[in-house]
């Protein structure tokens, strides 16, 4: 999946414009990344495309531990990063991203190759947002 098309559809998902989808990538990616150990965080983001690897590798540091978030936190997060109303909103933003994202990699249901070891690494309760996300059709 090319860079454009992966913004495009966050925003088709969404309807919202490819900046605000731009966002609310980098917000999901931050929350996602910093809930993956370090190598894990480093395979999912060999397999993006390169604009996507810097959204991705934003702000990521050498030694950084796992955040051991759930999803309460993990909504509260990308709500308060993109400037949301409510957690509805940032469910949705989630629910989109984590779509397109298992997409890219390759793993339509999200328990296959690249995201199935992402799912692995998740708390039951962000495991239901991430399957929910691959149950959702595109817009």
């Amino acid at each position: 999946m090319k860079d454009k098309a992966f913004v495009l559809d966050v925003a088709a998902r969404l309807g919202c414009d490819e900046r605000r989808a731009e966002t609310l990538i980098f917000a999901v990616f931050q929350e996602l990344r910093d809930r993956l150990t370090a190598a894990e965080a480093a395979d999912a983001m060999a397999q993006l495309p390169l604009s996507l690897k810097m959204l991705w590798a934003s702000f990521d540091y050498s030694g950084r531990t796992v955040r051991r978030v759930h999803e309460y936190q993990f909504l509260e997060e990308v709500r308060r990063m993109a400037a949301l109303k409510d957690q509805v909103e940032a469910e949705k933003a989630v629910l989109s991203v984590f779509g397109v994202l298992q997409e890219a990699l390759g793993g339509l249901d999200g328990l296959h190759g690249e995201a199935g070891h992402i799912f692995s690494q998740l708390p039951s309760d962000l495991k239901t947002l991430w399957v929910r996300a691959a149950r959702q059709e595109p817009a």
